[in-house]
């Protein structure tokens, strides 16, 4: 395989990772840093004096000849963060977070039509996550905003290095702006929120880059050719350095959990509206994804930590225990108490960020053991609920991401669903595709080094005899109004 030697930049919800492959996508250098936050008066936005930070500092630490080498920036992270940016690169408001709803109160006035119109148009469930909503808020709340555009933190940063702004399509159409099938943006939609399509910048895919700023360049050390990309939703990224074929479930582990299959064509219509599935434009501008986001994956493990006052380290030792249990067929599933882990709001279909989890079946014997299992266990559920809402059955699941490390989780997917899945053994495959885009290279999943958890037919057969019973029960959660 080869590649063109580049610096990664992943903007995640969590964390901040920062790499440098050479032309074999060997990792010469790596730096992870949580992800810079502050707080505004109306909730939690970026630090971006110190995300920039952290990335300058980081190429001109690189060794003088790694450094000398790189041809390629690329960029990619979360997909409905943004703000309005001026053509000289100043802020004219906030970039906000991708789950802030500051805007929440400029989609309330919509009707059912519009909201379906929306959907038509965009492939997008109408909801504050998407930056449609934010543009508008933060266009009421900027002093001097007459030649500001709205970018994703990733296309800022991208800005930032070349003095230029662009939106990539992936990330565009996270926007709630973006025409999914003619890949421009909509006037009717951003004019039922009263904005203009001027508000939104010049689109191109991936794979077209853009060279450094002269003074850029000097002042981080390095070569005036190099051409900065932005690589786009940090998802759809990880779906090209897995290698994505169509019939492939993606499933993308981190803070939260993603779904994404590629498609031939958006799926618009209104009984695929109803399961408030995503429809998007790829990295590469040329196919379609359906996409599904479950606000609670890799988070859990910090609630379980806060809730059970358990360090990661006792955690980890619980979930591998409990693991080798439930391998040996060693877990009474009817004694597990039945978690519904909606810690961060609900997925699809109802997508409330106002969900709460519930914690159903505690007894006086119930341990910190069973409440680690039900959760995984409940995550578990939800993914397939999740994954009922396609319609298609999966011909493999590929797992990235943190939830490779977890075998509890990845087995009790496997049996539930009845398919096995391919995880990969290789971190940041996310940061592996950034670096196939910028370079314009096929991947292959095989460079993922994967390993396949098998499906165990008895314990399939157990756990599907246990969701039965409980299913009036799960139902019944998910059904509560919070």
């Amino acid at each position: 395989m080869h590649m063109l030697p580049t610096i990664t930049i992943d903007i995640g919800t969590t964390s901040v990772k920062l790499r440098a492959f050479d032309a074999s996508s060997i990792p010469l250098a790596s730096e992870t840093h949580a992800t810079p936050t502050v707080r505004d008066a109306w909730g939690e936005i970026y630090d971006l004096d110190a995300l920039t930070g952290y990335i300058e500092r980081f190429i001109r630490g690189l060794e003088d000849a790694d450094r000398a080498s790189m041809q390629r920036i690329a960029v990619t992270g979360v997909g409905e963060s943004g703000g309005l940016v001026r053509a000289d690169g100043s802020l004219a408001s906030p970039m906000i977070l991708w789950h802030d709803h500051r805007g929440a109160d400029l989609l309330a006035p919509l009707d059912d039509a519009e909201r379906l119109r929306i959907y038509e148009i965009t492939g997008l469930p109408v909801n504050a996550n998407y930056g449609l909503s934010k543009a508008a808020w933060a266009l009421e709340h900027a002093d001097d905003a007459s030649d500001a555009q709205w970018l994703n933190v990733a296309e800022y940063v991208a800005a930032r290095l070349t003095g230029v702004r662009w939106s990539e399509y992936s990330l565009a159409s996270r926007t709630m702006a973006l025409d999914v099938t003619t890949g421009t943006w909509s006037a009717e939609a951003s004019a039922l929120l009263g904005l203009d399509v001027s508000l939104f910048p010049e689109l191109r895919p991936a794979r077209v880059g853009e060279p450094l700023s002269p003074s850029v360049a000097a002042r981080l050390g390095l070569a005036d050719d190099v051409r900065v990309h932005v690589a786009g939703h940090d998802h759809m990224v990880g779906g090209v350095g897995a290698d994505l074929r169509a019939g492939e479930l993606l499933n993308s582990t981190g803070t939260t959990e993603g779904l994404l299959f590629l498609i031939d064509a958006p799926r618009l219509d209104a009984q695929t509206a109803r399961t408030k599935l995503a429809n998007g434009i790829a990295c590469t501008g040329d196919d379609f994804t359906l996409f599904a986001s479950i606000p609670t994956g890799g988070s859990a493990f910090a609630t379980l930590q806060s809730m059970l006052s358990l360090t990661p380290e006792q955690l980890s030792g619980h979930v591998a225990e409990l693991s080798e249990r439930y391998a040996a067929g060693d877990i009474d599933l009817d004694a597990m108490p039945l978690v519904l882990p909606q810690f961060r709001g609900s997925p699809p279909p109802t997508k409330r960020a106002s969900a709460r989890g519930v914690v159903s079946g505690i007894r006086t014997d119930t341990t910190a053991a069973d409440l680690i299992f039900g959760c995984f266990l409940g995550l578990a559920l939800q993914f397939r609920d999740v994954l009922d809402l396609f319609g298609q059955r999966a011909e493999v699941v590929k797992v990235i991401g943190p939830a490779a490390a977890n075998p509890l989780w990845l087995q009790l997917k496997a049996d539930l669903l009845g398919v096995p899945l391919s995880v990969s053994q290789v971190s940041e495959v996310v940061s592996r595709g950034a670096q196939t885009l910028a370079s314009g290279a096929p991947s292959s999943w095989l460079d993922c080094d994967p390993r396949d958890i098998e499906v165990d037919d008895r314990r399939r057969d157990r756990l599907a005899e246990w969701d039965a019973d409980i299913r009036p029960q799960w139902d019944d959660l998910k059904g509560l109004e919070r």
